[in-house]
């Protein structure tokens, strides 16, 4: 693929403005990716667009609401518009994460594991995850609560199957929102495009394209409740 068709879109004009308005009085990388953090985190609400993984950035900054995988390419973006070194590493995650969230049928037909992706950054020449910008705060602080009340180790687009979340800008020190539901590791990429192309990646049958709308608009409401309760 060629840079235009990169998801990443880093070069995108929307992507370059966002980029400098959120940095331009920072001065360390640390500072800055902070800065990017929470506003992918809490700006770009969890959510589900009209499109499934082949989102650009800059689209996901029109939307303004996105999962895992359309965060992880918007944080992808900024960073490197600002010159900080990311990548996505991508995998397979536990779709039980979903439960409470999807519209219980959809289990009936969905697989038991779904393409999943967080962003690494290289800081002080040594590659750090996060992924704990992938669910905004309000919607964590009220989903928590729903979690813990359920008694699984993994719903509400949070996991504690590996140790304790959090929704705090870290690299693993306070815990990651998702990772531990990860079960399966399909490696590092420069762009969430180069894994789409490749044999790992897991594309929508047809009949999970048809219902993704759907889907989709109850997904959103029922996230919308648990952000407003």
């Amino acid at each position: 693929m060629n840079i235009s068709e990169k998801l990443s879109d880093y070069l995108h004009p929307s992507i370059q403005r966002k980029a400098q308005q959120l940095t331009a009085d920072q001065v360390t990388q640390m500072d800055k990716l902070e800065r990017i953090f929470l506003f992918v985190r809490d700006e770009i609400q969890f959510g589900f667009p009209p499109k499934w993984d082949a989102v650009k950035a800059s689209e996901t900054l029109v939307y303004k609401m996105g999962y895992c995988n359309n965060k992880a390419t918007l944080m992808v973006a900024l960073c490197k518009a600002v010159d900080i070194p990311a990548r996505i590493h991508t995998g397979l995650i536990n779709i039980e994460i979903m439960r409470g969230i999807f519209p219980s049928f959809v289990f009936w037909f969905l697989p038991a594991a779904g393409g999943h992706s967080w962003v690494e950054v290289k800081i002080n020449d040594h590659w750090l995850p996060v992924d704990s910008y992938i669910i905004d705060k309000v919607y964590y602080i009220h989903a928590l609560h729903k979690f813990e009340e359920s008694g699984k180790t993994s719903a509400f687009s949070i996991s504690h199957a590996k140790g304790t979340s959090s929704c705090e800008f870290n690299f693993g020190e306070k815990g990651f929102v998702q990772m531990g539901a990860v079960l399966e590791d399909h490696g590092v990429w420069d762009d969430f495009s180069d894994y789409m192309s490749s044999d790992k990646y897991i594309g929508m049958s047809s009949m999970q394209s048809l219902l993704f709308p759907i889907i989709a608009r109850m997904s959103n409401h029922r996230i919308n409740e648990i952000r407003e309760m």
